[in-house]
């Protein structure tokens, strides 16, 4: 699967759990939306990741990206009810970094 670089390199550093190195595929500015709440800024997305990776383990595994709609469906397995599960990753890009990113 052709991925954007930024892309690729958050899957690898999320199935690392490497929650720095996933901090950096986003601008500073950034938004994540992810189970009703709103991270903002790099800082705050890497405290939200680096929890979330405590919590579920989560690693991903690609299936569908569409370049059109910016979007990225994965198979995420890991600590939580129901695992694996089917997500959809909905994202914004700016300079060749994430902007914003919804998780659904």
């Amino acid at each position: 699967m052709d991925l954007p670089k930024v892309v690729a390199e958050l899957v690898k550093t999320q199935n690392s759990f490497d929650s720095v190195a996933y901090a950096k595929c986003f601008k500073e500015t950034a938004v994540v939306f992810d189970e009703g709440k709103t991270h903002n800024g790099r800082k705050e997305i890497e405290n939200w990741i680096e929890k979330a990776n405590k919590k579920y383990q989560a690693t991903m595994k690609p299936l569908e990206y569409s370049e059109i709609e910016q979007t990225l469906k994965t198979e995420v397995s890991g600590n939580f009810p129901g695992s694996p599960i089917t997500m959809t990753y909905y994202y914004e890009f700016e300079d060749g970094l994430i902007q914003s990113l919804k998780i659904v």
